[in-house]
C-alpha cells in the first residue's frame, strides 16, 4: 500500500508541475533547460548504461523536465564511440582514430535522425543530422570474379501490380548483380511474397523460419546463395543464413529493395557521418545533455534490489573497483542483452517471468579493424561488400568523406586514408592460417583480414599495396586470452534468429513498475540490432515512464517502417487466408 500511495503522488506532482511547467514554457521541442521551479519530487531517474539507448533516453526525459543521471562503465556512445589508438599521436598531434566499426545510417532510419536535429553544431541549421553525407554507390567485390559497382540512389519507379513488382525487381537484380534471370526472378517473387504477407504471418510463419529455407538457397545457383542468401544475412545481422529469422531479413529487403523511390525515408538509402564519430555526433551529443541538466558517472551496473514489487536501487561498481548504490524513483536498464540478463535475480523474474527468455536469445560477434594508410584509396565511393571472403568483410574508405578532418593532422602526420572494416563472420576458417578470426592472436587477424580485401580488389589491378599500409587498429573490446588460445569480446551483437521474437521482452510491464528496458534487444519496429532499434526502444522506454507518472508531457515520437501502399490489398487478403490456414496466394513458382 505505501508503493502505491508514493506512485499516486508522483503522478500528481508530475503531471501538474514538471510536465505542465515544461509545455508551458516551451522547453520541449526549443530543448531549453527546464527550470529548479519546474522540478518535482519523484522524478530522478537512473539511467543504466550510456550507449545510443542511455543517451537517447536521457535526451527525452531531461527535455521533459526529468532529473537524470547517466552511469556507464567505459565511454559514452558505447559501440558507437570513436576509440583515440593509444600512443599513436606525435609532435602535438592527436591520437589516430580507431572505433567498434564503421557507422551506418540508412535512409528508412527515423528515430536516430529525429534525434540528431535536436543536437547543435556549429554551423549546421539541422544540427548534428547535417553531418550526415550520402554514398553515392556500393561495390559487390568478387574474388577471380568481375566487381559490381552499383550506382544508389532513387530509380525505377513504383509498380502498380504485383507481376509489374516481380519483372521490376527481377529486372533490377539480374542487371546489377550479374544473376542468372530465373534467380532474379525467383528472388523476386519470395521477396513479393514477404512483402504481401499480413502481420500475423510475418511473426507466426516467417519469424520462426530460416532465411535459407525461405529463399530456398540450397536449390539454386552459386551466384544466389552467394549473393541472396549468404550475404545478405551476414551484412545484416552478422548471421548464418540457416539461422537467421526470415522475418528480420525480409523486413530489411523491403526497405532496401522494395521501395526505390525511398518513400517516407529520412535522407538517401546510404549515409555516413562526415567526420569522426565522436566529432560529429556523440560529443555534441553529451555536451547537449549536460545543458539540459544530465548527470554523467562512471559505474558498472552489478545487481537491482526489488522492494515492494519496485527496484529500490540499483549496485553499481566504479573503474576502481568500489561499489555503491544507487538511489532513484525510476530506473531506464540501457545495457546490452548479455548484461541485462545477468541482472535478471529470481525476485525479478517473479515479476517479469518473460525476462527469463532472454537467457535463450544468441549473440555473436560483428567486430571492426581500421587499416591505416599512406596514400587515399579508390576502391569505391561508397561501403564495399566482399561476397566470398570467408569472414564476411564489408568495408569503406573514409577520408573521402570527411572534409572537416585531415587524417594527416593525426598520428604522426603521414596517414592518409583509413579502410574501416566490420567482420561479420568469426566461425568460419581464413585463407591465411586456416584458423577463425576467435582463434587468431590480433597480428593474425590483421594480416588475415588484409589478406582477404587483397584476394577480392586486386584480381585485376592492384588497388590495396603493402606498401601504403601504414599501421592497423582492431577494437579494444577483442582481448586475447592467451590461456586458452582464443579472442573474448566484450561487446557482442545480439542475432535475429528465427524464433527469437517471442523471447525478446516489451520495454514494460506492470509487474515491475518502475523498470524500463532500453537497448535493441526489446521488441521494436525496426526489429535489428541496431543504432536505430536502441534508439527506439529508449523512446518506447520514456513514453511507458510518462504513462507510469501520469505525466502530461508529449510522447516521443515513433515511426514505422515503410510498406508499399499498393500492395495493401494483398495483405489484406493474407490475412484471412492465413486465419483460414492457407499460404501467401504468390507462394509458388514465379
Amino acid at each position: 500500500m505505501a508503493g502505491q500511495r508514493l506512485s499516486v503522488t508522483r503522478r500528481t506532482m508530475l503531471r501538474g508541475t514538471v510536465a505542465a511547467g515544461v509545455v508551458a514554457s516551451g522547453a520541449l521541442g526549443t530543448g531549453l533547460r527546464p527550470t529548479p521551479a519546474q522540478a518535482a519530487p519523484g522524478h530522478r531517474v537512473a539511467v543504466l548504461g550510456g550507449g545510443v539507448a542511455g543517451l537517447t533516453a536521457a535526451h527525452e526525459l531531461a527535455e521533459r523536465g526529468f532529473e537524470v543521471t547517466v552511469y556507464e562503465r567505459r565511454a559514452l556512445g558505447g559501440k558507437a564511440r570513436s576509440i583515440p589508438v593509444p600512443g599513436s599521436g606525435r609532435d602535438g598531434r592527436p591520437d589516430l582514430l580507431g572505433e567498434h566499426g564503421f557507422r551506418f545510417f540508412p535512409g528508412f532510419y527515423r528515430h536516430l535522425p529525429d534525434t540528431m536535429r535536436r543536437i547543435p553544431f556549429a554551423g549546421n541549421a539541422n544540427g548534428v543530422w547535417d553531418n550526415l553525407v550520402a554514398a553515392p554507390e556500393a561495390r559487390f567485390s568478387r574474388r577471380a570474379a568481375d566487381d559490381v559497382l552499383m550506382p544508389l540512389g532513387k530509380a525505377g519507379r513504383v509498380w502498380s501490380t504485383p507481376e509489374d513488382f516481380r519483372e521490376t525487381v527481377s529486372s533490377a537484380i539480374s542487371t546489377t548483380a550479374k544473376m542468372p534471370y530465373d534467380d532474379a526472378l525467383y528472388f523476386a517473387n519470395r521477396l513479393l511474397v514477404f512483402n504481401t504477407s499480413c502481420d500475423a504471418r510475418r511473426y507466426g510463419q516467417w519469424d520462426n523460419m530460416s532465411w535459407r529455407d525461405y529463399v530456398g538457397a540450397r536449390h539454386r545457383s552459386t551466384e544466389f546463395r552467394m549473393l541472396m542468401s549468404r550475404t545478405l544475412t551476414t551484412l545484416l545481422v552478422a548471421a548464418k543464413d540457416d539461422l537467421a529469422s526470415t522475418r528480420t531479413i525480409g523486413t530489411m529487403g523491403e526497405q532496401f529493395l522494395g521501395n526505390p523511390l525511398e518513400i517516407a525515408n529520412d535522407g538517401a538509402l546510404d549515409r555516413l557521418l562526415n567526420g569522426p564519430t565522436n566529432e560529429a555526433w556523440i560529443d555534441p551529443w553529451t555536451a547537449r545533455l549536460r545543458e539540459l541538466g544530465v548527470r554523467f558517472e562512471t559505474g558498472e551496473v552489478r545487481g537491482l534490489e526489488v522492494r515492494d514489487n519496485r527496484i529500490a536501487e540499483a549496485r553499481v561498481v566504479d573503474g576502481s573497483g568500489a561499489a555503491r548504490t544507487v538511489d532513484a524513483d525510476h530506473f531506464v536498464c540501457a545495457v546490452p542483452v548479455e548484461s541485462a540478463r545477468t541482472l535478471w535475480t529470481p525476485e525479478i523474474l517473479e515479476l517479469r517471468p518473460e525476462l527469463a527468455g532472454m537467457h535463450q536469445l544468441m549473440v555473436d560477434w560483428m567486430t571492426g579493424i581500421q587499416f591505416f594508410l599512406r596514400r587515399p584509396t579508390a576502391i569505391a565511393r561508397g561501403h564495399v561488400a566482399y561476397v566470398d571472403s570467408p569472414w564476411s568483410l564489408t568495408s569503406i574508405a573514409q577520408d573521402q568523406f570527411w572534409p572537416r578532418t585531415r587524417l594527416a593532422d593525426h598520428g604522426d602526420g603521414t596517414v592518409a586514408d583509413c579502410l574501416s572494416v566490420d567482420i561479420s563472420d568469426w566461425n568460419t576458417p581464413g585463407i591465411l592460417y586456416g584458423k577463425t578470426a576467435k582463434e587468431c592472436t590480433h597480428d593474425e587477424i590483421a594480416r588475415e583480414v588484409w589478406a582477404q580485401l587483397k584476394a577480392h580488389l586486386n584480381d585485376n589491378s592492384e588497388l590495396l599495396s603493402d606498401a601504403d599500409l601504414h599501421s592497423w587498429f582492431l577494437d579494444t573490446g577483442i582481448t586475447w586470452d592467451a590461456a586458452n588460445r582464443r579472442n573474448v569480446n566484450a561487446d557482442p551483437l545480439l542475432i535475429n534468429t528465427a524464433g527469437s521474437w517471442a523471447l525478446r521482452p516489451e520495454t514494460h510491464a506492470a509487474g515491475l513498475e518502475n523498470l524500463y528496458l532500453a537497448g535493441d534487444y526489446v521488441r521494436t519496429n525496426v526489429d535489428l540490432a541496431t543504432m536505430e532499434g536502441a534508439s527506439e526502444s529508449a523512446r518506447k522506454a520514456v513514453n511507458a515512464l510518462l504513462d507510469v507518472t501520469g505525466s502530461s508531457a508529449p510522447r516521443c515520437r515513433l515511426f514505422t517502417l515503410y510498406r508499399a501502399v499498393e500492395l495493401e490489398p494483398f495483405r489484406q487478403l493474407d490475412a484471412a487466408r492465413y486465419a483460414a490456414g492457407q499460404t501467401n496466394m504468390f507462394d509458388g513458382p514465379a
